[in-house]
């Protein structure tokens, strides 16, 4: 077995752990209420501000980002979660951008390559818009982009002020959606379904548009 498949395994391997053992916490009842998971989120205080955002971008390596950003507001709520889950989702681009310009793992330029065929020369074109656009199409990974942006070598600068810029919105519903598990009818959680709903019709376009030809993954 090569080192690529081994790798996915692992990550595949910790991801259904994950999974499995939210699903007993869950059906055992053990799994806490919004209100007791908010009040543990109170408890850290600021010390949220340092602890989160690192782990957000460490648990990012084995689920999705907005898996991630639900839970973030089902802790600590839509107004604190929607700051954390930036800065969480700043902090993985940042470790992933580094980890492709300075330290890339042996098979990882292509398995990006493969998940976001074109991308590369279109970061050379222009790194700022493209990754823009990226944060906006729906079902391309996040974590390639920031892979491959480092590849081609766009400054972080401008990966982290088009992930700001293009993907707030969207890191705002999902942690909104968080924050609302327990009464998806609350205005929050309306606004937050809109705004997904209208953000993937925006992509869609956009992805027609500016990546024709590439093939999204999930």
């Amino acid at each position: 077995m090569d080192r690529d498949r081994r790798a996915f395994l692992v990550r595949l391997a910790v991801a259904l752990l994950l999974l499995a053992t939210y699903a007993a916490v869950w059906l055992s009842g053990a799994a806490p209420s919004p209100d007791e998971a908010r009040d543990w989120g109170e408890d850290l205080g600021w010390g949220a501000a340092i602890v989160w955002p690192p782990l957000f971008g460490l648990i990012v390596f084995f689920l999705p980002w907005p898996i991630v950003a639900g839970a973030t507001g089902f802790v600590f709520g839509t107004a604190v979660g929607t700051p954390l889950t930036i800065a969480g989702v700043l902090w993985a681009s940042s470790f992933q951008f580094w980890l492709s310009r300075h330290v890339p793992p042996p098979g990882l330029r292509r398995n990006v390559m493969e998940r976001v065929p074109r991308l590369d020369t279109l970061l050379h074109r222009n790194g700022f818009l493209t990754v823009f656009y990226t944060r906006l199409v729906p079902l391309l990974p996040w974590g390639a982009v920031s892979y491959a942006a480092g590849f081609a070598r766009v400054r972080l600068r401008d990966v982290l002020l088009a992930t700001l810029a293009a993907g707030t919105p969207k890191m705002f519903a999902y942690t909104a959606l968080g924050g609302s598990f327990d009464d998806l009818t609350r205005p929050e959680a309306l606004v937050a379904i809109a705004m997904l709903v209208v953000l993937t019709l925006v992509g869609i376009v956009v992805g027609r548009r500016r990546f024709s030809g590439a093939e999204p993954a999930t």
